[in-house]
């Protein structure tokens, strides 16, 4: 946690947060795999071409912290929240506010500082706002009138604690696994539709590392859930994921005709692949650094950052998919391509403006029109499974 540092001691931390990694001279000329410890604690594994793309990643880190740090300085320590253009707003054309919302949206493509990530999150995301409307003690009564309750969520969480992250300094540990499991138990009482859901696990380990308190990374998942995401994603039938992977074929077969025959030839399902990035938000898939410059987008702009980057994906592998034979090569190249997808820029840069724009309003249009199949394909599953399993609720 922060505190109440000021601005001057947060940008040094900021900077010594940003080290360059050296590998030892014995890997550079034998050129092997290398590990290090990303920003959060991660290890990586990379060899020394990966370690060069990482440095050269951080060192654009350092040039953007100062762009933020001179912004605060001309334009005031909380400018980025006079970006909302409301309709007051768009009647009086107040210049200044849109000059702001144009400048934020580009800063944020190119990422925030990973010293301003928790209270930039929290502000622009819309969780202070969320916190606001309940009493202060609301997460500390939360987690005190829940502790000892059980129930099926519970048992999840407690057997998927360990499998979190498995590893990594902090996470893995009993502090790691007892705040990780408050958080995930105080929401999972908070939205009994969504309750637990495996996937959320990865999410809100994430978001404690970045936040760094778990109130804070609590109402950071409730808005992520509540309000970025598409309803029904964590239910219990998964109806939200169903649809945005078919949402995300259409998408495919539009932006990448050629790529999307081909796999549709050797009756590739995207959700081989899809189901983990939409549920983990690329957080299992991705290295941690290049997830948290995606969830900056995602926290600005929502759900429809998440088609992007998937379309981003497939995009820049496409020349080695278009000769893939089977099934099995097609996701060995793509999980290949993601765990050393070590360069956010490059992703991002495809992911805006090689794949072109998505407006919120079409992906809504292709949700509503995807739900009725999906609803009526998870009914005559159901049905079927009643069928065999008469005795048990399904």
């Amino acid at each position: 946690m922060f505190g109440n540092q000021n601005r001057k001691d947060l940008a040094f931390e900021y900077q010594s947060q940003i080290q360059i990694l050296r590998p030892s001279i014995h890997s550079r000329r034998a050129n092997i795999t290398v590990k290090f410890q990303d920003l959060y604690g991660f290890t990586v594994e990379g060899n020394v071409d990966d370690v060069n793309v990482l440095n050269e990643v951080r060192e654009k880190v350092r040039e953007q912290g100062k762009v933020w740090w001179a912004l605060e300085a001309s334009k005031g320590v909380n400018w980025y929240l006079q970006t909302q253009v409301t309709s007051t707003l768009k009647t009086s054309l107040k210049l200044s506010t849109l000059v702001n919302a144009i400048t934020l949206k580009k800063l944020i493509r190119k990422g925030i500082p990973p010293v301003l990530r928790p209270k930039v999150w929290f502000s622009l995301s819309g969780a202070a706002k969320k916190k606001s409307t309940v009493p202060e003690s609301y997460y500390q009564d939360m987690t005190m009138a829940v502790e000892d309750k059980v129930t099926p969520a519970t048992k999840q969480i407690d057997h998927d604690l360990p499998r979190t992250f498995p590893g990594h300094p902090w996470l893995d540990t009993s502090e790691g696994h007892a705040a990780l499991r408050r958080v995930l138990v105080a929401y999972s009482f908070r939205d009994s539709d969504v309750g637990y859901c495996q996937g959320l696990n990865y999410v809100a380990a994430l978001l404690l590392l970045v936040l760094k308190t778990e109130e804070d990374a609590f109402w950071m998942l409730a808005v992520l859930l509540e309000n970025v995401l598409v309803n029904d994603c964590y239910t219990n039938n998964l109806s939200g994921c169903h649809v945005e992977q078919r949402v995300f074929k259409d998408l495919l077969t539009k932006k990448c005709p050629r790529l999307a025959a081909h796999l549709d030839s050797l009756e590739f399902d995207v959700s081989l692949v899809c189901t983990e990035w939409f549920l983990c938000l690329f957080s299992k898939s991705l290295p941690s650094e290049t997830t948290l410059r995606v969830w900056d987008v995602l926290f600005y702009e929502g759900a429809k950052v998440l088609f992007h980057v998937a379309l981003a994906i497939f995009k820049m592998n496409e020349e080695k998919l278009l000769v893939a034979h089977h099934v099995g090569d097609v996701i060995s190249i793509i999980q290949r391509s993601t765990h050393h997808l070590f360069d956010p820029d490059e992703l991002l840069t495809v992911a805006f403006d090689k794949v072109g724009s998505m407006t919120t309003t079409t992906i809504s249009k292709q949700r509503k029109k995807q739900e009725p199949a999906v609803m009526a394909e998870l009914d005559q599953r159901s049905r079927r499974l009643n069928s065999v399993f008469p005795d048990e609720k399904l």
